[in-house]
């Protein structure tokens, strides 16, 4: 049994899954990038949706791993800014930026594990010297040999 972690449940396991209301998203519907035909003018079916970390109910622990993640989609603020336009329809395009928002937030839900620091055993220090020390006379026999 693996014990709990400072920040919430345990160790490498996820949490319950985490669940947001509908109330905290944004979601926005614009025109789509790229080409299309005479359709392209008239037609709004990217989405756009706006999440605020801070604001939201998620569990703080999740808040904090959320917040910590290296992702451009989340601004200064909290914000996370997801654009889905893969595909031709608004309700499509929906269904993906509600699943990609899902499952950042299934990666952030799992509980990081503890890194335990371990010693090199004694036998392959000396194996490493000894490897060390071979590959210095090959190096040494390479140079310019004085008669």
């Amino acid at each position: 049994m693996a014990a709990p972690d400072a920040v919430g449940g345990k160790r490498g396991e996820t949490m319950n899954k985490v669940t947001i209301r509908e109330e905290e998203l944004e979601l926005h519907s614009m025109r789509s990038q790229g080409a299309g035909g005479q359709n392209v003018n008239k037609v709004e079916s990217a989405v756009h949706l706006r999440f605020d970390v801070r604001a939201s109910s998620l569990p703080d622990a999740v808040k904090g791993r959320m917040l910590a993640l290296k992702d451009r989609r989340i601004s200064k603020d909290g914000v996370l800014v997801i654009k889905a336009q893969r595909y031709r329809t608004k309700e499509k395009n929906r269904e993906d930026a509600l699943l990609r928002l899902q499952l950042i937030l299934d990666s952030v839900a799992v509980v990081p594990k503890k890194r335990r620091e371990t010693k090199p055993t004694g036998s392959s220090r000396q194996k490493r010297l000894e490897s060390k020390e071979k590959r210095s006379e090959v190096k040494l026999l390479r140079g310019r040999i004085d008669w």
